[in-house]
């Protein structure tokens, strides 16, 4: 993490051309909170940098990437540094320039009449959702992360969150984008365009290709209008194939005013309970009853009528209720009840950090094979590793199932890992294969999938990728190493 690793005409033009105190080496970037941008969040990498660069422009990125391409060095675009994959965290080389997109943060406008936001990469998601809010509109992006995640990760990871069901990803909600190119071009594709026939379709190139292609400047987002109302429920089914029927009952009821459907099974929970206790609503656990195996929160929403959202969600309960499809139904009462249940939901992924490491699977399944494959899945696990915990949990509504396993009672997190995490991940990825789903629904491959992108992805659309890459990027200086391997 040394100045030494760039040759000393590079420095000096970086310096230049963002100026010395944007461009931080050596003792400069060890006094500051190097952690922010040389550990990934899940504390998997560790990286060095050559250098960490905070461009304020379009302008001053084009020029970064114009002497990176003329010194032929690798450039590792960062945004929040959320990410789960390890695709914005350097390598351990030292020989990478962070490119950190933080102060590119303006909302440069918000189109009303044509429901639309401009806005800059390194703006963080909460900012955005909240000049989305004071224009009257809503952007419906929403995750975990949004208080500290960019929206140009966001859609460098075509992100996806807990209202994909109704509004789709990151993709769906993004019009345009300003792309740098790895040789300093600008290309402005900033048309806030629903309709644009006009040749191939550069937007979703970049959308997804996890810095590996050129630099996401900047975006035109699509804006909805606000709903007027909003209603939320927690309701326990004793299986798998009862949540998934009530899925089926709630898209059938709701004449398409279901925003979401998330599915917890119980030992997801438990753990919530077990480290972040406030965060499980009042009564959930209550020993005079028995706990569902499977809680499923849903959400409804209307445009246009406060009651009809909540009057929509209680005929669906009912009528789940008196077909048995569920038990122990709650629908929030006020705004913050409904808070309360995002909580419980939101609150998983902390849990599982504070219990110790644990190995993740974020996958994608066609929603009508999920319960036959956690079937299936639980069953490999178990014969695997006696006593080992299956956490599942995820937006049932579009396929996206989050099926973590953690280490059995008694065994350190650490030591499960080491010894089991290759072949757990081996069992679960075969599996998908005969279910037709994905290794990757919403956190992208980066370098912590990468090989297993190459081992089992279709080889024709491996060719087709290396190919592009080695076109748009033909000195393979774009986030090298992640998504794809050697290109050659």
């Amino acid at each position: 993490m040394s100045a030494d690793a760039l040759p000393a005409a590079a420095l000096a033009d970086l310096r230049a051309a963002i100026g010395p105190a944007h461009v931080l080496t050596g003792d400069v970037l060890a006094g500051s909170d190097g952690d922010a941008w040389l550990l990934d969040r899940r504390r998997r990498y560790v990286g060095r940098a050559a250098a960490v660069l905070r461009p304020a422009s379009t302008a001053e990125v084009a020029a970064v990437l114009r002497i990176a391409s003329a010194h032929r060095l690798p450039v590792v675009p960062q945004g929040g540094n959320t990410g789960l994959v390890g695709g914005s965290t350097p390598d351990e080389s030292g020989h990478e320039l962070l490119l950190s997109l933080r102060r590119l943060d303006t909302v440069r406008a918000v189109d009303a009449a044509n429901l639309t936001m401009t806005l800059e990469a390194g703006c963080i998601l909460q900012t955005a959702q909240q000049a989305a809010r004071d224009a009257g509109l809503l952007l419906p992006l929403s995750l975990a992360a949004e208080g500290s995640c960019t929206v140009g990760g966001n859609l460098a990871s075509n992100a996806g969150g807990v209202q994909v069901l109704r509004y789709g990803n990151a993709r769906e909600l993004c019009l345009g984008l300003e792309v740098v190119t790895p040789s300093g071009e600008v290309w402005d594709g900033l048309r806030g365009l629903r309709k644009d026939n006009t040749g191939y379709d550069l937007r979703d190139l970049y959308i997804g290709s996890e810095g590996t292609l050129g630099v996401i400047t900047a975006a035109v987002l699509r804006l909805h209008p606000p709903p007027r109302g909003v209603a939320t429920a927690l309701a326990g089914c004793d299986s798998a194939e009862a949540a998934l029927a009530l899925l089926h009952r709630a898209l059938a009821g709701s004449g398409g005013a279901l925003t979401a459907f998330e599915v917890m099974n119980a030992a997801s929970i438990a753990l919530v309970a077990r480290h972040l206790p406030p965060a499980v609503p009042s009564g959930l656990l209550d020993p005079s009853t028995s706990a569902s195996p499977w809680t499923v929160l849903l959400e409804t929403s209307d445009a246009s009528d406060a009651a009809l959202a909540r009057d929509t969600l209680e005929a669906v309960l009912a009528e789940a209720l008196d077909d048995g499809l569920t038990r122990d139904v709650r629908v929030a009462q006020s705004l913050s009840q409904s808070q309360a249940f995002w909580r419980l939901r939101e609150s998983i992924p902390l849990a599982q950090a504070a219990d110790g490491l644990n190995i993740k699977h974020d996958i994608a399944l066609p929603v009508s094979r999920i319960p036959a494959f956690i079937a299936q899945a639980d069953a490999a696990v178990q014969a695997l590793v006696p006593g080992a915990r299956p956490i599942d949990f995820g937006h049932w509504g579009d396929g996206n199932l989050h099926y973590n396993v953690m280490a059995p009672a008694g065994v350190s997190p650490a030591d499960f890992l080491a010894r089991w995490e290759t072949p757990i991940n081996t069992r679960i990825y075969d599996l998908l294969h005969p279910f037709g789903g994905s290794i990757s629904a919403e956190h992208g491959i980066g370098r912590l999938k990468r090989d297993e992108l190459a081992a089992r992805h279709d080889p024709v659309a491996l060719g087709l990728m290396r190919r592009v890459k080695r076109v748009l990027d033909p000195l393979g200086i774009m986030n090298p190493g992640r998504v794809l391997g050697s290109i050659g």
